[in-house]
């Protein structure tokens, strides 16, 4: 018989040795960040799309037929906001060193008028610990990081149409991989049926997020209109903080160029453009939600966006969503599950038989 002081050893030790795992692993996951992160990429457009090319198929089109469509549609759109912002980013980061000296000119302007005033002001200490401009160096990495992967974007495109083709004959290989194939199965169509409801709802509220912010950008007179509703889209699919991550440079550029109440009206717009789409449209169709917790949302989006740089960010919640799925289907690891749910309460969101048949 085991004392319990041998079996709490093995306890220490196995969490030990899992701790030294998962150091190994999220090293090697940094470490291959550059291969990594075009596969990551290609497998999310490929979730994106499978819903279309089913859809396709159902239409009686034949399978390479569907497939076709779906690729060409997607490097059109690919080519379409390249054509459409390319310029934009070029010059907004050509123009970068400018507007964060003009941000620096107006906090001591600002410094200046409060100290008129009789209000003291700490301005050595804040000008070391604020900086304004560091909002446009994040838009700046932002885009660079997403321009360092687009010039993957053969690559991109070519894992999509693999993955694409092996939606359909990878159920019959997962049952022959395995012996406990129905148990795997059912975890493979929940995840794949979450992570498509998810992915679909989020990228057209993103689209219609991005449009709105591009017209009230346009409509104010900021600069690169077209950037702005390219940064609201994509940061749209951060959760809780990614709209407003994605205002603030807006924000400070009005103020930069126009002055005071268009910035002001900026961010009201901003606001306003939020509530709609993450308090009214949003809940509507996304249900109950992802099951995450904001805390684990926010410590996700920082995980990431350390391990893959500009594009974990983008795709945290899809990637945790993945981690929180695999945790819960083993008993050992389903407490992790759990303390990761925004309920507290750990509860399978798997579709209808029927249903998961049909998405899958």
């Amino acid at each position: 018989m085991t004392s319990p002081s041998t079996e709490a050893r093995n306890t220490s030790y196995r969490l030990f040795l899992t701790a030294a795992a998962l150091m190994v692993i999220i090293a090697s996951l940094r470490a291959a960040a550059d291969l990594l992160v075009p596969f990551l990429l290609a497998t999310f457009i490929a979730v994106i799309t499978t819903p279309v090319l089913r859809w396709l198929q159902r239409r009686g089109l034949p399978m390479w037929l569907a497939m076709l469509l779906v690729v060409v549609a997607m490097v059109g759109s690919f080519t379409l906001v390249g054509a459409l912002v390319g310029s934009s980013i070029t010059d907004f980061t050509r123009s970068l060193p400018q507007y964060k000296a003009r941000l620096g000119g107006e906090m001591q302007s600002a410094f200046a008028l409060l100290n008129s005033y009789g209000i003291e002001t700490p301005t050595a200490l804040l000008r070391e610990h604020v900086n304004p401009g560091a909002a446009m160096e994040m838009v700046g990495k932002v885009f660079n990081g997403l321009g360092n992967v687009l010039t993957n974007a053969f690559l991109i495109v070519l894992t999509v149409i693999f993955i694409l083709a092996e939606t359909h004959s990878f159920p019959n290989k997962l049952k022959s991989a395995f012996t406990d194939a129905d148990h795997h199965l059912v975890q493979f169509q929940l995840f794949s049926h979450t992570l498509q409801k998810y992915m679909v709802i989020k990228t057209s509220i993103s689209l219609l997020t991005g449009l709105c912010a591009t017209i009230l950008t346009w409509a104010i007179g900021i600069d690169y209109p077209l950037l702005w509703g390219l940064l609201a889209f994509l940061f749209n699919y951060i959760p809780n903080i990614g709209s407003i991550i994605a205002a603030v440079p807006a924000v400070l550029l009005a103020f930069v160029q126009l002055g005071g109440l268009p910035a002001l009206g900026t961010a009201i717009g901003y606001v306003v453009i939020n509530v709609v789409m993450g308090n009214m449209i949003e809940p509507r169709y996304m249900g109950k939600g992802l099951g995450l917790s904001t805390l684990v949302v926010f410590l996700s989006l920082v995980f990431w966006g350390w391990v893959f740089g500009p594009v974990g960010m983008l795709l945290s919640v899809p990637l945790t969503m993945f981690v929180k799925i695999a945790l819960s289907s083993s008993d050992n690891t389903r407490w992790l599950a759990v303390l990761m749910d925004s309920e507290g309460a750990h509860s399978s969101n798997a579709p209808a038989p029927d249903e998961t048949q049909e998405e899958t």
